[in-house]
């Protein structure tokens, strides 16, 4: 681990495991609640000095460490297939977009405003860093998930404790290794652990704000933690999100996307779209291209060049992705591709799996599966779909496909999400705020609004001599 700027280690440890294999891939530290403290500690001594600096030194500190990045691309993009299982490239992609995000984060500006300035005082509000961050990540982007936390706590004047998720800890513990000289020590300290940690965390009296990405289940725990000291959140929970093909819709053309949109990452994707709903129209059209991209597409291990999916990323989600397929076969819906796996094969591997009109009431498309499987649904009346695309507890991303882009946006503005693209899906920007309603979260991550979220507001006034 790294904490104040030096190596930590444990007298225990826990496997993390290879899912293409189901055989170790490493060993982290299981971190103590003494050497929680101590990183804590140790990020409280250095935040004042951290914030001295200044966003411009700040932001040459960010752009440092996207250079080491870019400079271990392959080490880092190496180990997260090993723990995560996703293709190579796509890995390389991963570590590659953390670098890139880093660098447009260091861009972003801190406002200040002035409320009144004139005879009697000048009055400005500003944004002050809130002291010590909690950066909790989850398995499914062990790199690009620090996109949203490290870079905007850091420019904002914070320091940072980073918990990566025990599934997927050893790309974010080498990170932690290799910036150990490009921030003061204390400034970014990686901990690792398995049980209580992630408790320890939450309500732990020494952060400032929890930054969380997870599911939302974990997240009501993690804002029932940090209530004891009112610790700030930001909280990216689940979703379940929806995507409406209009009646107009060039069938092949958007099911070649949607194939992407639902099962890149092997699905694995907060914003990965999860249940389609397809205008009687196209329904066959869209169906059976992507039965054939199904069919066609190369599942294996993520270091093979040629695997375009890789396995789910873990034992858990693997057991809840095949408790839902179990469901849909028991249920009797018609699946069009894929299926429940071999039992006995090595590694966690589901062939992409295409379910043909489920009830809205199943599980498959009440729970947000996260994992290869795709329910299809028809729709008549698009103010139908909207109701059923609108029901439930999440509230993430969305999507609507039309060739009428204006069409499309009218249908997209009575979407309740947070995000709701047009004719694409899973776009996002370091200069576009993202967030959920309803159950998929608390505030928003990226752009000049997710950085704020790491600030608090502080006015200050002069009042002039008479």
């Amino acid at each position: 681990m790294t904490i104040d700027g030096s190596p930590a280690t444990t007298f225990a440890t826990f496997t993390v495991t290879d899912p293409a294999t189901g055989l170790p891939a490493g060993q982290a530290p299981d971190a103590t609640r003494e050497q929680l403290d101590t990183a804590v500690a140790a990020a409280r001594r250095a935040q004042p000095a951290w914030a001295a600096l200044g966003p411009d030194e700040r932001r040459d500190h960010l752009r440092a460490i996207a250079d080491i990045i870019d400079a271990h691309t392959d080490e880092l993009a190496g180990l997260v297939t090993a723990e995560q299982g996703k293709p190579l490239a796509v890995a390389v992609t991963e570590v590659s977009g953390l670098s890139f995000w880093l660098r447009e984060t260091a861009g972003l500006d801190l406002p200040v405003t002035v409320n009144q300035d004139d005879a009697q005082r000048r009055s400005v509000t500003r944004h002050v860093p809130l002291g010590v961050v909690a950066a909790i990540t989850p398995w499914n982007y062990p790199m690009g998930q620090l996109s949203f936390k490290l870079g905007p706590a850091l420019l904002a004047g914070n320091t940072v404790v980073v918990k990566p998720s025990d599934l997927a800890p050893l790309s974010a513990l080498r990170l932690g290794e290799l910036i150990r000289q490009a921030v003061p020590a204390g400034v970014v300290n990686v901990v690792t652990g398995i049980g209580e940690l992630g408790a320890w965390m939450s309500g732990h009296p020494g952060f400032d704000k929890i930054s969380f990405t997870g599911s939302t289940r974990t997240g009501r725990a993690v804002m029932a933690g940090a209530s004891a000291s009112l610790t700030r959140v930001t909280l990216e929970l689940g979703g379940n999100d929806p995507a409406v093909v209009l009646a107009d819709a060039d069938p092949e053309a958007v099911a070649d996307q949607l194939f992407w949109a639902a099962f890149s990452n092997t699905g694995q994707i907060c914003l990965a779209s999860k249940r389609i709903y397809l205008h009687t129209d196209v329904f066959d059209r869209v169906a059976a291209r992507l039965v054939q991209l199904a069919d066609e597409v190369v599942v294996g291990d993520g270091r093979d060049e040629k695997t375009q999916i890789g396995p789910v990323s873990n034992r858990r989600q693997y057991d809840t992705v095949v408790d839902l397929l179990q469901d849909t076969v028991d249920q009797g819906y018609e699946i069009l591709a894929g299926g429940l796996p071999d039992p006995d094969q090595a590694g966690y591997f589901i062939r992409p799996t295409i379910v043909g009109q489920p009830p809205e009431t199943a599980r498959i498309v009440q729970e947000e599966q996260f994992g290869p499987v795709l329910p299809l649904l028809r729709y008549d009346d698009v103010d139908d779909a909207i109701a059923r695309a609108n029901a439930g507890e999440y509230g993430l991303g969305a999507s609507v496909w039309s060739a009428d882009p204006q069409a499309a946006l009218a249908v997209a503005e009575r979407i309740e999400a947070g995000t709701v693209w047009v004719n694409e899906v899973m776009h996002l920007s370091p200069t576009a705020a993202f967030g959920g309603l309803k159950q998929s979260g608390v505030g928003v991550e990226s752009g000049q609004a997710g950085l704020l979220e790491f600030t608090e507001r502080q006015t200050v006034t002069v009042r002039h001599p008479a």
